[in-house]
C-alpha cells in the first residue's frame, strides 16, 4: 500500500514537471542530502537549492525534461523509475528516496549510460 513517501515523491514529480526545480526545495528537510550522479553530493537546503538554480539554467539550455514511468513507496522509502528526453534521445533511470516527517532526507539518481553510436 502507497505511504507517505510515496505521497512525496509523487507531489515532486508533479512540480518538477512544471520545470522550475528550485519549487522543489521545500520538500527536502533542512539537512537532507541529495547525490546527483553529475553534478555530485549537496547537503542541506541551501546547498540543493544552488544544485535546482543550476538544473533550471542546464535541463533548459539542453532543452533536456523528465517523464515518470513508475513510482513504488511506503511511509519511509521510495522508488521512481523516469525517462530523461533531450534532443539526442532517451536515457532511462530511477531515482531512490527517503522519506522523515514528510520531507525527503535523502535522494541520489541512478541513469543508464548515454548510448554510442
Amino acid at each position: 500500500m502507497p505511504g507517505q513517501a510515496q505521497d512525496v515523491i509523487t507531489r515532486f514529480w508533479q512540480i518538477q514537471d512544471d520545470g522550475d526545480y528550485t519549487k522543489l526545495v521545500d520538500l527536502f528537510a533542512e539537512d537532507a542530502l541529495l547525490e546527483d550522479p553529475i553534478w555530485g553530493a549537496y547537503q542541506g537546503r541551501e546547498a540543493i537549492m544552488t544544485f535546482m538554480t543550476t538544473m533550471v539554467k542546464e535541463m533548459g539550455e539542453r532543452k533536456i525534461h523528465f517523464t515518470i514511468d513508475e513510482i513504488c513507496g511506503d511511509d519511509h522509502a521510495c522508488w521512481a523509475r523516469w525517462t530523461m528526453h533531450s534532443p539526442a534521445g532517451t536515457r532511462s533511470g530511477c531515482g531512490i528516496y527517503k522519506v522523515a516527517h514528510g520531507q525527503l532526507t535523502y535522494y541520489r539518481d541512478y541513469m543508464d549510460p548515454a548510448k554510442e553510436d
